[in-house]
């Protein structure tokens, strides 16, 4: 019995020894900076080492929107895993010299890592052509990416619904991709992973990607999502704000996020 209670105690002992100290971070910081930039919206970051939440609005960090081109990590997971496309620097969108686009950066072939980086919507609808309505149902569900809603529109569904995905989601998600921890394979995460890479500093790397929700609600739903690689620690992030003065607010979304992670100290 004394052996028992003794084992016990060195059991005990051992998972407070090396249990993980929680992040010290300070809500009130980031609440400063959307207060200082009269911004509405919430900010999410999650430590996967420790799996601890931090939420700034809790009530709208579960609120689902449409993830616009945020879905665009996805969009590419989906299109190596289905093999409609074969890597991340195939060609697969020809420009056809349409002159009506609403960005410059879209007149010109693309490929995934080329695409990804300047957000184009002409090029990523293609790949949904080629991904196709019943595969995206699928891999939707094995991703399980926010509510799993396809429609029967395959180039708008993540534009204008009814795909819909909170910031909490957005977090876990990326936490995954991030660790590569997904349902797919290594290397299929491991190429989105590398064209997601936006930035590096003193110890860290930051990933992302943008999206601008216009057809959410007036005056649309700005996103900036991703993760910051420091050290041995993973820390995903999703930002969302109401595009008040409409693209005149485009740099807050990047501005706040990164203000944000410097004020938790993660770069």
């Amino acid at each position: 019995m004394r052996r028992s209670a003794c084992l016990l105690s060195c059991i005990l002992l051992f998972s407070c020894f090396f249990k993980r100290p929680l992040p010290e971070w300070d809500i009130q910081k980031v609440a400063a900076i959307f207060e200082q930039n009269q911004a509405i919206g919430t900010f999410v970051v999650y430590d996967a080492k420790t799996d601890y939440l931090l939420m700034f609005n809790e009530t709208r960090a579960h609120q689902a929107f449409y993830p616009a081109s945020t879905f665009k990590v996805a969009n590419s997971l989906i299109a190596l895993k289905t093999k409609a496309v074969y890597d991340e620097d195939e060609v697969f969108y020809q420009y056809e010299g349409y002159e009506d686009f609403d960005m410059e950066e879209w007149e010109n072939d693309a490929s995934l890592r080329s695409g990804i980086k300047v957000s184009h919507v002409p090029a990523f609808q293609e790949l949904a052509r080629r991904i196709g309505l019943q595969n995206m149902r699928e891999q939707l569900d094995v991703l399980d990416y926010g509510n799993r809603e396809v429609g029967n529109n395959v180039e708008n569904f993540w534009l204008e619904g009814p795909l819909k995905i909170s910031a909490v989601q957005q977090v876990y998600f990326l936490a995954a991709l991030a660790q590569g921890t997904l349902p797919y394979p290594e290397e299929v995460q491991e190429t989105v992973r590398d064209i997601c890479l936006l930035e590096q500093g003193k110890g860290w790397a930051l990933y992302g990607k943008t999206g601008w929700a216009t057809k959410e609600k007036d005056p649309g739903i700005g996103w900036f999502v991703g993760w910051v690689n420091k050290g041995r620690h993973i820390y995903s992030f999703a930002l969302n704000i109401d595009m008040t003065h409409a693209e005149q607010d485009l740099p807050k979304r990047v501005q706040l996020a990164k203000e944000s992670l410097h004020a938790l100290e993660i770069i």
